[in-house]
């Protein structure tokens, strides 16, 4: 019984090893699809019943403004409190997405904003974490960026 204990253990100390080897593997460039060492800046997300929508980096669901002009937001003022502009000096982005749909803006108060195929980028102050979406269909002019819906 104590020799089956030793050749478990050993085993398991092997295996162990093993597995911290090939974590370390200068080859492995690549972990759940994702390149190693890249932070995006914008990532696509999927909920069950409502599908692929954005986030940025910490999973925090991006809207448009129903009410903006391509590469102009009409959100000011008050609505900015409810309604805080997204901006990311470069976009990186996963690879279902294409870098070329983003762009930034400057708003009419100077500050900066990202756009996706034209439209500004919003976040919600009443979803507090990832993967809330408490702003979807705010008042019919709200919405999550759901990229399969959205045209240039």
């Amino acid at each position: 019984m104590r020799n089956a204990f030793k050749i478990l253990m050993a085993l398991l100390s092997a295996t162990v090893f093993a597995g911290v080897v090939c974590i370390e593997e200068p080859g492995a460039a690549k972990v759940e699809g994702k390149k190693k060492g890249v932070s995006y800046t914008v990532k696509l997300k999927a909920k069950a019943r409502v599908g692929s929508y954005l986030t940025d980096a910490k999973g925090m669901s991006l809207y448009y403004f129903k009410k903006d002009a391509p590469g102009k937001s009409a959100c000011a003022g008050d609505c900015i409190a409810k309604w805080p502009v997204f901006y990311t000096k470069k976009v990186v982005v996963s690879k279902k997405l294409d870098e070329k749909d983003f762009a930034a803006i400057t708003r009419g108060d100077g500050i900066k904003q990202t756009t996706y195929k034209g439209r500004p980028l919003y976040y919600f102050a009443k979803d507090t974490a990832s993967g809330d979406m408490n702003g979807d269909g705010v008042n019919n002019v709200w919405s999550v960026i759901y990229p399969g819906k959205i045209k240039r």
